[in-house]
């Protein structure tokens, strides 16, 4: 059983706390094996949360039970946390536990020493002083969410879905993740690396667009061109190219890659194809593109992911 923590401080964001709740901490029981979750402080309540409400949690003095903690959010002007709890945090970090921060939770890791030198990142609005005060963290400017070893990092509100997915998916797969997601009525996976906010999101009236990224993803084994893909959504070459960079933050050929890697997972997860086929079935071309293209985007070859996630399940 992998126990969870999600953390409070004092001051609590209910948004991100609703965030890490939902993917963490409902009850699943269509599932055998799932996350133990407990919302934990280490200050006195009631805390205070968004909209003047009062939360009443257990208050303890020892993390040594948990294999992740989640930190939905905590305060930018004061992120000196208590004695205890810093102590608490540095030896669950010698120990190999999973520490995940949602916003403004990277301060508190920052301010504890374990972003230096590593990837982090937050909300937009709090970057500049995030980098003011933390300037030996590596900070990613721009993306969703981000990973370093044990440690990742996301940007504040809806960002905190994406990367509470990729934990699921890195530690019960593919399909589970989209269980998830499709029972919380959310897209099932966003790239970390993309941007946080986009110059206008999909319009209501532009259905052929999102009709025609719809018909993509049902024919990622075809060899498709972006000049198909225009054509699809009936607009011009260059057009096409200005709106999708607009709405998705990526080129048409970057989502495409997204959407293949994406599907070469699924397959991998599933065990039942060689790499020649899983070519075949995400339009890849090749085994030597498939393994050019996993090992660029998620840094482990085919194979070492394959195994990864066969262990995760043991």
């Amino acid at each position: 059983m992998h126990k969870v923590a999600i953390l409070l401080g004092p001051a609590v964001s209910s948004f991100e706390l609703g965030c890490a709740s939902e993917l963490f901490a409902l009850t699943r029981p269509e599932y055998d094996d799932w996350y133990q979750t407990d919302i934990i402080s280490f200050h006195p309540g009631p805390l205070l949360a968004t909209g003047g409400l009062q939360l009443l949690v257990p208050q303890i003095q020892d993390l040594s039970s948990y294999q992740t903690i989640v930190i939905p959010n905590w305060s930018v002007s004061s992120p000196q946390p208590p004695a205890l709890l810093h102590q608490q945090l540095l030896q669950a970090h010698q120990r190999g536990c999973r520490l995940i921060s949602f916003c403004s939770g990277a301060f508190l890791l920052a301010e504890l020493g374990l972003l230096t030198g590593k990837a982090a990142t937050t909300h937009w609005r709090y970057a500049a002083e995030f980098q003011r005060r933390y300037p030996e963290c590596r900070y990613q400017d721009n993306v969703l969410y981000c990973f370093d070893g044990q440690i990742g990092c996301s940007a504040g509100s809806a960002a905190a879905l994406d990367l509470g997915l990729e934990l699921i998916r890195r530690d019960y797969g593919f399909e589970k993740a989209n269980q998830v997601a499709k029972r919380a009525v959310i897209a099932s996976h966003r790239q970390g690396g993309q941007a946080q906010f986009v110059e206008m999101p999909l319009q209501k009236k532009a259905n052929l667009f999102s009709q025609t990224l719809d018909w993509a993803i049902s024919r990622l084994a075809t060899a498709l061109t972006v000049d198909q893909l225009a054509q699809q959504a009936c607009m011009s070459r260059r057009s096409f190219d200005r709106q999708f960079k607009a709405s998705t933050g990526l080129s048409p050929l970057q989502w495409l890659t997204q959407q293949r890697l994406q599907l070469v997972r699924h397959y991998l997860e599933q065990e039942q194809y060689s790499l020649e086929q899983i070519a075949d079935l995400t339009g890849l071309g090749s085994v030597l593109n498939l393994r050019q293209q996993f090992r660029k985007h998620y840094g482990v070859t085919p194979r070492h992911y394959q195994q990864q996630f066969c262990r995760s399940q043991v």
